[in-house]
This record gives structure tokens, C-alpha cells and sequence, in this order.
């Protein structure tokens, strides 16, 4: 999963409606292409699907974005923790020159 912070501002939820509200509209219209002997196909009733898109598009647009988490806002994670100390910093000639 994301470990991204998800938005539950009114104006998030409702755009994350969009999908299903769009695949919902174009089973109804499939259906009602089917029931209607031809006289209600995809082909008359398409623009209600742009209906759709418009009134989730207008609801989102005002509603409140009370609560709002943008990308602006995301996590600022702390930084690494630092690495260990060298044991052999003290000594001139390191672990290598000491038998020599």
C-alpha cells in the first residue's frame, strides 16, 4: 500500500466519486439500450454521461476544502540518524599500517 496520506476534505471525497459514478451511468445506459428495443442506445444517451462528469465536477468545485492535505503539505520525515563513529579515527595509520 501507499504510505501516502489520503484527503478527506468534501471536495476529495467527491471527486473520488468520479469513477464510479461514470461506470454506474454507462451500465444504466447499456441497460436501458437493451430494454428499450433500440429506441434508448448508446448512441442518443452518451451526453449523460458528460452530465455526470459535470454535476460531480460543479459539486466538487463548491464544496468546503476544509481539512485540505495538498502536496504542498506532505510529511516531512526526519533526517537519517547519523553513521557510527570510526573506531580507528585515532590512530594516524588506521587498522592496516599497525603490524608494519
Amino acid at each position: 500500500m501507499s504510505d501516502r496520506v489520503r484527503c478527506s476534505c468534501r471536495r476529495c471525497t467527491i471527486r473520488g466519486l468520479m469513477g464510479p459514478a461514470i461506470i454506474t451511468t454507462v451500465g444504466i445506459l447499456f441497460l436501458l439500450g437493451e430494454f428499450s428495443g433500440g429506441n434508448l442506445s448508446f448512441g442518443h444517451t452518451f451526453p449523460v454521461i458528460l452530465i455526470v462528469i459535470g454535476g460531480i465536477l460543479l459539486a466538487s468545485s463548491m464544496s468546503p476544502t476544509d481539512g485540505h492535505i495538498g502536496d504542498s503539505q506532505t510529511p516531512v520525515m526526519p533526517p537519517p540518524p547519523a553513521p557510527p563513529a570510526n573506531p580507528y579515527s585515532g590512530s594516524p595509520q588506521g587498522p592496516q599500517g599497525q603490524g608494519q
